[in-house]
């Protein structure tokens, strides 16, 4: 099999309050592969995702890109092969102008004038935000927010896109559009998500951590379908929600 876009090895990380919250974390994902990161709150999910770019260092165990390990010498190139999208935008959008904010990530690796300019066209273009290029980002609706953030991360032409809560505070029309964004986007993705529906339509593969260990790794129908573990790692279907036949 080839070399995983992430491997993550043996990953263990206490915060300095004593909490534990990773323990021994081993996980594999491959080009192309789109994950589902599901567990309840405080199960480790954000302090996972932190360390696929560097945003927080291993203390035990290894996070590798593509085969280049994280350190203190390559967490910069890490970060340019791993783009996170945040779950509030506006944590993300801080320029005056829309095409600044997704001009920001390019103009720091040091690419001329017509190569940002270039990315920050095609980044627009693929999340359909072309048309509010100059305005304002605080004059944007939520939804048209977090496309913008994730533009300003694919300007970068990261390997993995991380996604936390995609479809937090939108509204169905808005919800549908990100989905159709997400699965046409050729990017190895993991999403972090309790909106189970949405990951049983976005994704083949789902992981379940709990209290800082992955406890299931399987196809989403076979994890959601799962009556025992979803309840014992409170993880609920909303009413009506069955998950369809394989």
């Amino acid at each position: 099999m080839s070399t995983p876009t992430i491997s993550v090895e043996g990953l263990s990380y206490t915060y300095p309050d004593g909490t534990e919250a990773l323990a021994d974390i081993d996980l594999h994902i491959h080009a192309g592969e789109r994950i589902a990161l599901l567990g309840p709150n405080g199960a480790g999910k954000t302090t996972l995702i932190l360390h696929m770019n560097g945003i927080l260092m291993p203390q035990q165990g290894s996070v590798a890109v593509t085969g280049l390990r994280l350190d203190h010498r390559s967490v910069m190139e890490i970060r340019r092969r791993v783009g996170i999208v945040f779950q509030d935008p506006d944590d993300q959008l801080f320029m005056p102008t829309v095409w600044r904010d997704v001009a920001f990530g390019p103009q720091n690796l040091g690419l001329d004038h017509d190569a940002v300019a270039a990315r920050v066209e095609r980044a627009l273009d693929t999340v359909g935000m072309t048309k509010v290029a100059h305005r304002p980002p605080n004059h944007l609706s939520f939804g048209q927010k977090r496309r913008v953030a994730i533009a300003g991360v694919l300007a970068m032409e990261p390997e993995i896109l991380v996604l936390d809560e995609p479809t937090s505070n939108l509204d169905p029309a808005s919800r549908r559009e990100l989905t159709e964004l997400l699965t046409s986007l050729d990017i190895t993705q993991l999403i972090v998500t309790h909106d189970l529906p949405y990951a049983a339509e976005v994704c083949e593969r789902a992981m379940v951590i709990d209290e800082g260990r992955i406890v299931a790794d399987g196809t989403t129908f076979d994890i959601l379908g799962d009556q025992q573990l979803m309840r014992s790692h409170r993880l609920e279907l909303p009413y009506g929600f069955s998950v369809p036949p394989r």
